[in-house]
């Protein structure tokens, strides 16, 4: 296959300035596209060429006839979709292919396949991988979803068919309460994905969140590049994400690693994903989804291995062989990343919007951070509220807890209300410290850290040291 020479970048904020700087580490021109309420974003005065799409500010990013069309005028070879918005579109990704112009991201067969969860269960335990008992196929109506919730044996869980970050799932815990959370997860799913279907799962209590970071190549080499544990959620929404997991068994580890690569082996994967488990008390594994695209949580993998998922996207899209393999590979240290949202922790977390007036950022060794902020630049209401992302990275896990506390305490945002407070709490929870966390973390400890208390606790914490003095919050 010919070399990529640009690519337009279907995505906005900080996942298209990240595309941008990989597109630049490898020579390779980059477009940008924006809404009219995205034309100051620094992601679009970064690339080497931007278009503006007019008209409806959420649509710009979701029309694939347009933004193939805006592709081909500027000559680009290429489109690189990010997470969201048409990432795991498999209508998207064939109209590409149908256009002369390469989508940087799996086969359309593949999106398709994992974007349908109750078939992708089907093909995941075809191949060996264990999952969840629950529905093979998605269901609608409400008296037969009962029957089978019944069967099952509460607790359950309904999960939109054909969505994914929370959206259209609700957990039910006594029989009572099937109908109106069934009612309510339907009504969801067709309000954000378009389709109303679900399927019903057992629900594993207070399980931990684990990834495996799958890249494969055109040419059947898999590798995988470690674990990341999603435990820390808040309404299924991921928090925070730390690679490796701090508690996992070096057992499950293997066998996670394992079972992944030979799964994406066997359905003949290309380009990277992930693929999500749930492991209970007894460290019983559980397949639960794949996501046919980059994670926003993307970088603590990159750190500890040393190797970029963007450009190795690029490349195999390009047609090239891995560079390395597994054994090559080695992990390093711990990292976590923090998701920094525009919200108001004393609002219950509503999404606010605002213009930056202070912008104080943290730095020094093991400190990154992915952003499209800057000082004056204002934050639209029409999208999703993470802003930034924060990641650390230190040799062991307290080394990384420590350095976390001291780059969330350095990190200023005003002008707008961010979920910051709540990262501070967590990283001076001795549980977080010692590592002991599931997807319940934050349902027992939201209110014992009482967010809106944040800033006592900092403004304690820096009259000790007596540092940063002129900036107490």
């Amino acid at each position: 296959m010919k070399k990529i020479k640009k690519i337009l970048i279907a995505n906005r904020g900080e996942i298209a300035l990240r595309i941008i700087r990989a597109c630049s580490e490898l020579n390779i021109q980059s477009v940008a596209i924006h809404s009219e309420v995205d034309k100051e974003g620094i992601w679009v005065k970064k690339a080497d060429e931007s278009i503006a799409i007019e008209g409806d500010v959420i649509k710009a990013y979701l029309d694939y006839d347009v933004i193939i069309s805006l592709a081909k005028k500027a000559n680009c070879d290429a489109i690189h979709p990010g997470y969201g918005f048409l990432s795991e579109n498999a209508d998207f990704a064939r109209a590409c292919g149908q256009n002369g112009i390469i989508f940087i991201g799996p086969k359309p067969e593949h999106i398709a396949l994992f974007g349908d969860k109750t078939e992708s269960k089907k093909a995941m335990k075809a191949v060996g991988v264990p999952v969840i008992e629950g529905t093979e196929e998605a269901i609608t109506d409400k008296v037969a979803a009962a029957k089978i919730a019944e069967q099952i044996g509460f607790p359950i869980i309904i999960k939109a068919a054909f969505g994914g970050g929370g959206r259209g799932m609700r957990i039910v815990h006594k029989s009572k309460e099937f109908d109106e959370m069934f009612e309510s997860a339907t009504a969801e799913s067709m309000k954000f994905f378009g389709r109303g279907e679900v399927f019903i799962e057992k629900y594993v209590t207070n399980p931990r969140h684990i990834e495996i970071q799958i890249v494969a190549d055109k040419y059947g080499n898999v590798v995988h590049l470690g674990d990341r544990d999603c435990s820390i959620q808040r309404r299924h929404q991921k928090v925070i994400e730390i690679a490796p997991s701090p508690r996992l068994s070096e057992t499950v580890r293997r066998e996670l690693y394992r079972i992944s690569t030979k799964a994406m082996f066997k359905l003949g994967y290309e380009s990277v994903g992930t693929i999500e488990f749930l492991i209970d008390e007894h460290d019983t594994i559980y397949f639960i989804e794949m996501n046919t695209r980059v994670q926003v949580e993307h970088p603590v993998t990159e750190i500890i291995s040393g190797i970029d998922i963007i450009q190795r996207m690029i490349e195999i899209a390009e047609g090239d062989p891995l560079k390395f393999l597994q054994e090559e590979i080695k992990f390093r240290g711990y990292a976590i990343e923090f998701r920094i949202n525009a919200e108001n922790p004393e609002k219950n977390f509503l999404p606010s919007v605002g213009t930056v007036t202070t912008y104080l950022t943290p730095g020094g060794p093991g400190v990154r951070l992915d952003t499209s902020l800057y000082s004056g630049y204002t934050v639209p209401g029409n999208y999703d509220s993470m802003v930034g992302k924060l990641i650390v990275w230190a040799l062991d896990w307290e080394g990384a807890t420590n350095k976390a506390r001291r780059a969330l305490d350095e990190f200023i945002i005003e002008g707008f209300p961010t979920n910051m407070p709540l990262h501070q709490h967590i990283v001076r929870d001795q549980d977080f410290i010692d590592g002991k966390f599931t997807t319940g973390y934050l349902d027992t400890k939201l209110s014992i850290f009482n967010v809106r208390n944040a800033d006592t606790v900092k403004e304690e914490e820096r009259k000790k040291s007596n540092i940063f003095q002129k900036f107490l919050w």
